[in-house]
């Protein structure tokens, strides 16, 4: 264990580093930072940090950068993060008032998080396993055609033709809709299939066969396969650091359009609250030199999919994490008012 003053030592070296760039001296930690003791005295405590790990001297520079294990200290022991301002509260809640639907939520929210930390902005879809069913539509196309409309809880719509095995009338898709309904509006989609299980059989012969074609259409729709999706945002912001990465920028850049690789990651990181991966934590080679903050989102307090923003190791960890969970907080608000 770290004493609290090498702790505090430690605490100023990250927050110089990331705010000049610059390797960091004992003389300007004296100079800045009120830490109450001798250049002499901090130069002891930097030489056991570095002994430890936490901190490094990169190529013949007289300063000390942190390591990705001074990092996670730093983030382990913060004991808060950075709130938003009042004017940044509104800024976030108006512009995300203004989304007409769940791709434009999305949209603006990737937008957002890039913009206020300058950072690649993440944003995975809500996870359909994760939904609960708001309402099921079906409406009359022709004598032996329908529409299936999915609506969720977090706003989601999924659309889908059927064509019947014999004209259904509308009599009957009404009945179809309302015992339908009346079974899965506000179930899990896991649920789902165990719930409409014998439904066909309250209906007359002929129009059973029917009956089953809509039901395995609705569930086909829930259990897509490319219902994991997410969305990227701000990837230029990662030319503003190319110096924080070792050799180029180019494996980050790869690992950010290889979708999978961020939704294993986002999907590593069980814990609905925020979470932190620091350098070399992150498993895929491309992002070791990369930081991702991420938090779940969702409705009435059960996270449906994650957002995050992905950086350099080299960043402002109590101004991102504040900014990502605000969002995130925001976020969950429209989709509990959708």
């Amino acid at each position: 264990m770290l004493s609290e003053r090498r702790l505090q030592v430690l605490r100023a070296i990250v927050q110089d580093y990331v705010g000049t760039e610059e390797p960091v001296g004992s003389k300007a930690l004296t100079e800045r930072h009120g830490l109450g003791v001798s250049p002499a005295t901090v130069r002891n405590d930097m030489a056991a940090l570095e002994e430890e790990g936490y901190i490094a001297q990169p190529h013949t520079s007289a300063g000390r950068i942190p390591t990705d294990k001074g990092y996670r200290l730093f983030v382990d022991k913060l004991a808060e993060v950075k709130p938003m301002t009042g004017p940044e509260r509104r800024a976030i809640q108006n512009f995300l008032d203004g989304a007409v639907d769940l791709d434009d939520v999305v949209a603006r929210t990737v937008r957002l998080l890039a913009q206020l930390t300058r950072q690649v902005a993440v944003v995975q879809y809500p996870s359909l396993t994760r939904s609960t069913v708001r309402h099921v539509e079906l409406l009359p196309l022709a004598p032996a055609r329908v529409m299936l409309v999915l609506i969720t809880d977090t706003g989601r719509v999924e659309q889908r033709m059927i064509d019947c095995p014999a004209p259904f009338g509308e009599t009957s898709l009404a009945d179809l809709r309302a015992r339908l309904n009346s079974r899965v509006a506000g179930r899990r989609f896991t649920d789902v299939p165990q719930l409409v299980e014998d439904l066909p059989e309250g209906f007359d012969v002929e129009d059973r066969g029917t009956v089953s074609t809509v039901l395995s259409t609705l569930l086909e729709t829930l259990v897509e396969e490319n219902e994991e999706r997410l969305v990227i945002g701000g990837t230029a912001n990662l030319t503003r650091f190319a110096h924080d990465f070792p050799l180029t920028i180019r494996p980050v850049l790869e690992a950010l359009e290889e979708q999978v690789v961020l939704l294993r990651l986002l999907g590593e990181m069980q814990n609905p609250g925020m979470t932190v991966r620091i350098g070399h934590e992150n498993a895929h080679e491309g992002l070791n030199s990369t930081s991702i903050v991420s938090v779940g989102y969702g409705s009435g307090g059960e996270a449906v999919a994650k957002l995050g923003v992905v950086g350099p190791t080299r960043m402002d960890y109590p101004g991102t994490m504040g900014a990502v969970r605000a969002v995130a907080r925001y976020v969950g608000q429209i989709l509990a008012e959708s």
